[in-house]
């Protein structure tokens, strides 16, 4: 834009061109400045950031996935792929307790009237409405990730009228669970899925109550009869080395399923 003296004293000239040349530098400056800034925000991590970043480098590792993995490694085990809500009518087959002798997998459950339990992945809710009555005096969470589930729960929920069922949005991080409030968490045939095991074994650990339990049901990776993919099968040697990283420990090896372990651990 070009500058226009008119009528103007030599004197009061070079104060307002002083004045004009003042303004164009300082908003070059100020420009400048922000520029840097905006990239020191966007390309330059924090040192917490990094600190954060260099631990998750320690406890993953990564690989070229096979078939139904995620390529992400945890403790020497592929991750597997989650299953899709779209497999809830497998879920929910009327096989299941002849194959995973779901009764007795239940019955056998440590929990009381008055236990607060957390489904982990409760799919379907096969287990949670099971569960339900049996703590008619405490609650169940059904906790799930994926959103045709979360709505599902509730309105079978709503359906059946077992009020002591509340449906929780977890994370890939987290349950979402309040702190120290969890007789027993239990995991379905879900544990082998989570996207970040580390960071949800301390979540849930966080959850449980001094006493609280932690129970995985998981497909015996030691057994070839056991017609499942092997990502979707664990070993007790391999879950018992993840857990006790994580700040449990093993009490209960049940080995009463006709396919799948029953493991129970507890916090240190």
């Amino acid at each position: 834009m070009p500058f226009k003296l008119i009528k103007l004293s030599s004197k009061r000239t070079i104060v307002y061109l002083q004045f004009y040349m003042y303004l164009r530098t300082t908003q070059k400056f100020k420009f400048f400045f922000l520029k840097v800034f905006l990239i020191f925000c966007l390309f330059i991590p924090s040192a917490k950031s990094k600190q954060l970043q260099q631990l998750k480098d320690t406890i993953y590792t990564y690989k070229n996935p096979t078939p139904g993995g995620t390529g992400k490694v945890y403790k020497g085990r592929e991750i597997a792929q989650i299953m899709s809500f779209e497999g809830v009518d497998w879920l929910e087959r009327s096989t299941r307790p002849g194959e995973e002798n779901t009764d007795l997998a239940i019955a056998k459950l440590p929990i009381t009237k008055n236990s607060v339990v957390a489904d982990i992945g409760a799919g379907s809710g096969y287990y949670t409405f099971r569960i339900s009555p049996k703590v008619a005096l405490g609650k169940v969470y059904a906790v799930e990730i994926q959103d045709d589930a979360i709505k599902y729960l509730k309105e079978r929920s709503e359906k059946l009228q077992q009020n002591n069922v509340i449906v929780i949005k977890g994370g890939e991080q987290s349950p979402n669970l309040p702190d120290n409030a969890i007789d027993l968490a239990i995991m379905v045939d879900v544990y082998h899925e989570l996207l970040y095991p580390h960071e949800m074994l301390q979540a849930i650990r966080r959850s449980l109550k001094p006493n609280g339990k932690l129970l995985l049901i998981e497909y015996r990776a030691e057994d070839p009869k056991v017609e499942i993919k092997e990502l979707h099968k664990t070993s007790v040697a391999q879950v018992n080395k993840e857990l006790t990283a994580n700040g449990f420990h093993l009490v209960e090896d049940g080995e009463f399923l006709r396919i799948q372990h029953f493991l129970v651990f507890q916090k240190d």
